[in-house]
């Protein structure tokens, strides 16, 4: 059977720069255009720049082995060469305007007239519709994925004796023999005769386990359903130092995740402060460059984490704040806001970082995030997939769904699905019917 031909397109390179290496038993062609968008890219201070350098480093190191131009083999069996020319052709074989953003389609297109099996791979949905109607087979790249539709929610329903949860109450915990509960996954029990109880599986000791008892409010705040309950658990537990609140706009995920970050950093300085990053990406139209200092320019992008720690620091829904204790909140020294960019190279003990939108970040991206936290951190990363402005992520292929992937089976972990709009009334019809 003959191997398959990805031409690959720039994004992908951006979005996964070890994407030939996912790709086995296959021919990889390069395009002259592409090193060219990545060469223009690889000066940039981001995560897209530094994704650039790794593939050109890559490109470069296969110079060694053979003649890009004719093929090098990698260690994975594929065949990678570099294709720089563009054959003359009569006007009306190409379908598409010969002009410089259809470089690449041209050139794909040349290729796949000697060969059947050529596959353009791209992250651009646009590009791939032209690569159909011209053609060309097309395939969106999706190694970093997992299911948004089959993501794992966090908790579960058990329908169980009422003895059994008398004995939960009694003896504070419950065997359990399902064997395919996740560690920090919580369940629902309830029994015929409207008995209920909420445990969190414990894996160490395969059982279920009250939550913790929270004596007072977390900042003015406490739980208004069940899984706000269950997502404070995992915020407020300093053995889970990576927690993930995916749910739509109103359903507490950035209030509830401040308000447990101020109780540990503020009421019981477990952690040194507060570490807030959102990426960088604009809703609707850019407004452009912003005036100011790194903090003035974040102030913009930061306003509804600033937003959220106004409430806690007012007397709840009453409205009536106090503004002595947010100028000592503001004015510690513990709150740092952050913009995902420069993170990067950072190592971050004894922190409580919260990732906002992280939905809008890409697999790579996430890494270099989590990857930093040093002794004692928790990185908590919160977000709405249905919500993406990154162009090249779709609700599977972000960061945050990714995450979940990757670690739902470790105990260091916990994540709750939010469904339940509590904003307010007009939030949650909102939420439910557009």
């Amino acid at each position: 059977m003959p191997k398959t031909t990805y031409v690959i397109d720039t994004n992908v390179f951006l979005h996964d720069p070890n994407a030939i290496q996912t790709l086995k038993d296959s021919e990889i062609v390069i395009l002259l255009p592409v090193l060219e968008e990545l060469d223009d890219l690889k000066r940039n201070t981001d995560d897209r720049g530094k994704n650039a350098r790794n593939l050109i480093r890559f490109v470069d190191s296969l110079k060694a082995q053979g003649n890009l131009r004719e093929g090098v083999t990698s260690e994975n069996g594929n065949t990678i060469r570099i294709h720089a020319s563009v054959q003359p052709m009569e006007r009306g074989e190409f379908p598409l305007p010969m002009e410089r953003t259809n470089h690449k389609l041209l050139m794909a297109f040349q290729i796949a007239q000697k060969n059947p099996n050529v596959v353009f791979l791209s992250k651009d949905l646009v590009m791939r519709i032209k690569a159909e109607a011209i053609g060309l087979k097309s395939k969106n790249y999706k190694n970093l994925k997992f299911s948004y539709e089959g993501l794992y929610r966090g908790y579960r329903k058990l329908d169980v004796e009422k003895s059994q949860i008398d004995l939960f109450f009694k003896d504070g915990h419950m065997k359990i023999d399902e064997s395919d509960f996740r560690p920090n996954e919580f369940c629902l029990m309830s029994s015929p005769e409207k008995s209920s109880a909420v445990g969190r599986f414990n894996a160490e000791k395969k059982r279920l386990e009250p939550l913790l008892k929270v004596s007072q409010d977390i900042w003015g705040i406490l739980p208004m359903n069940l899984e706000q309950k269950c997502a404070l658990d995992l915020l407020l537990r300093d053995d889970i130092k990576l927690v993930t609140l995916v749910g739509p706009a109103g359903t507490g995920k950035t209030l509830l995740t401040i308000a447990a970050a101020m109780r540990k950093v503020f009421d019981e300085g477990l952690y040194s402060r507060i570490l807030v990053s959102r990426p960088i990406v604009p809703l609707g139209k850019d407004i452009g460059y912003l005036p100011g200092t790194k903090e003035e320019k974040l102030a913009h992008w930061m306003q509804p984490i600033f937003d959220n720690i106004e409430f806690l620091c007012s007397s709840g829904l009453s409205g009536e704040g106090n503004g002595e204790t947010q100028e000592y909140i503001m004015e510690s020294g513990k709150i740092e806001m952050e913009a995902v960019t420069y993170i990067r190279g950072r190592s971050l003990p004894k922190m409580f970082i919260i990732v906002d939108e992280a939905q809008n970040l890409t697999p790579h991206e996430v890494k270099t995030i989590i990857s930093r936290a040093g002794q004692g951190t928790k990185v908590v990363l919160t977000g709405d997939p249905t919500q993406i402005d990154n162009p090249y992520l779709d609700k599977d292929s972000n960061a945050l769904i990714y995450t979940v992937g990757k670690f739902a089976d470790y105990s260091i972990f916990g994540h709750m699905f939010l469904e339940k709009t509590e904003r307010s009334e007009l939030a949650a019809i909102a939420a439910k019917i557009m």
